[in-house]
């Protein structure tokens, strides 16, 4: 009989460790099967099905992986690869949608509503307890909560032009400390410019540009890593 069609996950899956998982537990694919079709109602679940996840030929779906994270005596964060939507956080950690929207203080149906269009309009306070509940870091935040391209914006114009009139606005943006925000945004405009500097001596000004674009293109994983390092 073949399997039915799962349509892909909230999630990203992650193959290999659902593969090492079972393998750990000196299971095969046809237990895992069996106790998905006998302990959680999933009678279209297969072992050719449970090899075809391991593959990375199909995704389950967010029912299936709930019930492959009980089999398999994980949680479901053990079987997803790094989240970065609303949704994809929440079902990492093992929350139904009714669970976050309590722990913020939001009508189910409107906090569905921001996970549905992937856009977080929660108050500052909202934010906190979000972040709270999610076990969110603050790069993590900013994601989910639609901050990283406004974000990215204000490094690329600081490293482009004068940093200094850039630190209010990303101060604004971030609850960290301003002399923080300071240390971290000179020290990109030093090394954005320290790199131009350095292609146009040794290159033409494609080079030059093109080196320029690379790192403003990562420039929100620069800022972090820069929080980090001087934090």
């Amino acid at each position: 009989m073949q399997s039915l069609p799962t349509p892909q996950p909230t999630p990203p899956f992650n193959a290999p460790a659902a593969r090492e998982l079972r393998t750990a537990l000196g299971m095969g694919p046809e237990h895992v099967a069996y106790g998905m079709r006998t302990s959680y109602g999933l009678p279209h679940v297969t072992p050719a099905l449970v090899v075809d996840w391991e593959a990375g030929a199909v995704a389950p779906s967010n029912a299936e992986l709930t019930a492959l994270a009980g089999v398999l005596w994980c949680s479901t964060g053990e079987l997803v690869g790094t989240p970065r939507t609303l949704r994809e956080h929440r079902i990492a950690r093992g929350l139904a949608a009714q669970d976050v929207a309590r722990a913020v203080g939001l009508e189910l149906f409107v906090y569905q509503r921001m996970e549905e269009h992937d856009e977080w309009r929660g108050s500052g306070r909202q934010s906190s307890a979000l972040a709270k509940v999610l076990g969110l870091s603050l790069p993590d935040l900013v994601t989910v909560t639609g901050r990283e391209g406004k974000l990215a914006e204000l490094l690329r114009r600081a490293c482009g032009t004068r940093w200094q009139a850039y630190v209010r606005p990303v101060s604004k943006l971030l609850p960290l400390r301003r002399r923080l925000v300071e240390d971290v945004l000179h020290s990109l405009h030093t090394e954005y410019q320290r790199q131009m500097v350095a292609a146009l001596r040794w290159s033409d000004g494609a080079a030059a540009d093109a080196a320029g674009r690379d790192f403003l293109d990562r420039i929100v994983d620069h800022f972090w890593t820069t929080v980090q390092r001087n934090g």
